[in-house]
């Protein structure tokens, strides 16, 4: 998730000059088969998804509309800068220069796509659980599209503006890597904006959603049967985004850190530390599909038709999922 002009995925490749060949021709393809692979998990579970949500109307909810647009950027992940990313690792490409730029502004563009959607998300479960009485009028399809249309607008925004600042083709050295030291004094604030303040705002959502749902377990024995049902049904849903926001945090928190205090520490930061805590940060792309079927009996019933072909047999948009 880059927020500034910092690694990308040349790294061992040229690191490796004083590496036996076949050494590097080893680690060349083991990353293409771990990278084949990635892409591949984040096309086939997010597909999933999005048939899921598309195709049966009962998941047809302004909360499945926001997951819709953050496996939509998921997707992209895997369909665009994983691919690019290993056809620049082994450098077998006339245009490197211009490929390195679109993956990079690719890159930027739909992982601030993702956080953007988690926190819209968040704002999501925070009506529903804090403020349920006014959570049909204050979140419904519309104000989700306004949503969805921000987030992306920010992530377009954020990846113009990195292709901008990236570094002429007579700057560049002999790798992938859009990382200059004159450049770097913006690298906390660029990182700040992109990850710190969304983080701030989700953080303090879900703490607030947390304390309210700690006071309502206190006082369900005194509900009404049928809104006890559904504050339960809130509260689930809360606990599994709140998850996949979680898992997020962990999988792109170590590249972020590490970028942010590479300039406070001479750049003495392995390169090939920088490159491994960015592919943790792509494989949440392949994550969040497998929360939605551990949690969500709905979507395991959804991925089974659709996985099985039922779905082509007849038409089944009004199946009660179970």
């Amino acid at each position: 998730m880059d927020s500034s002009d910092v690694v990308e995925d040349q790294l061992l490749f040229n690191e490796s000059a004083n590496v036996p060949d076949i050494t590097a021709v080893t680690i060349s393809y083991l990353l293409c088969i771990f990278g084949g692979s990635l892409s591949v998990l984040i096309l086939f579970g997010n597909l999933l998804v999005i048939i899921s949500i598309v195709y049966f109307k009962q998941l047809h909810t302004p909360t499945n509309f926001l997951m819709l647009s953050l496996a939509v950027a998921d997707l992209l992940v895997g369909l665009l800068v994983l691919p690019f990313s290993i056809v620049l690792f082994v450098k077998f490409w006339h245009l490197e220069d211009l490929l390195c730029k679109v993956r990079g502004s690719l890159d930027v563009l739909l992982c601030n796509s993702s956080i953007w959607n988690l926190c819209c998300i968040s704002v999501d479960r925070y009506y529903a659980v804090c403020q349920p009485l006014r959570y049909r009028i204050r979140i419904n399809v519309r104000v989700v599209g306004i949503m969805i249309l921000v987030s992306w607008t920010i992530a377009t925004l954020n990846g113009i503006i990195y292709t901008l600042k990236t570094p002429d083709k007579g700057q560049k050295n002999n790798r992938c890597v859009l990382f200059q030291p004159k450049t770097q004094s913006t690298v906390v604030v660029a990182g700040f904006i992109a990850f710190g303040i969304p983080a701030i705002i989700m953080s303090s959502i879900y703490l607030k959603i947390f304390m309210v749902a700690k006071k309502q377990a206190h006082s369900i024995q005194s509900m009404a049967k049928s809104t006890a049902t559904v504050s339960k049904v809130e509260r689930k849903a809360t606990k599994t985004l709140a998850i996949v926001v979680g898992i997020f945090f962990m999988s792109w928190m170590p590249y972020l850190l590490s970028i942010s205090f590479h300039p406070f520490s001479n750049y003495t930061i392995p390169l090939h530390v920088l490159q491994s805590f960015k592919w943790l940060g792509w494989s949440n792309s392949m994550l969040n599909p497998f929360v939605y079927a551990f949690f969500y009996s709905w979507f395991r019933s959804a991925f089974k038709m659709i996985i099985t072909g039922k779905i082509f047999t007849d038409d089944f948009s009004n199946s009660k999922l179970s």
